[in-house]
């Protein structure tokens, strides 16, 4: 009878830190004299800020 297999925790991206979404200003002002802001995901991650937990193999070194 196989065994049941955990499912591996997702971990924290290591390109962003978990922090996967970044607000960057434009410099400029528009004609309300706001600031516009460009929201950038992370590209690892793809905005999630978790990437899959790798598996560990049997008798692999760590």
């Amino acid at each position: 009878m196989p065994h049941p297999t955990a499912t591996p925790t997702p971990r924290i991206c290591p390109n962003c830190d978990g922090f996967a979404t970044a607000a960057i200003t434009t410099g400029s002002r528009d004609r309300h004299g706001q600031l516009p802001t460009l929201t950038i995901d992370c590209r690892a991650c793809d905005g999630q800020g978790t990437v899959p937990a790798r598996r560990v193999r049997e008798g692999a070194r760590a």
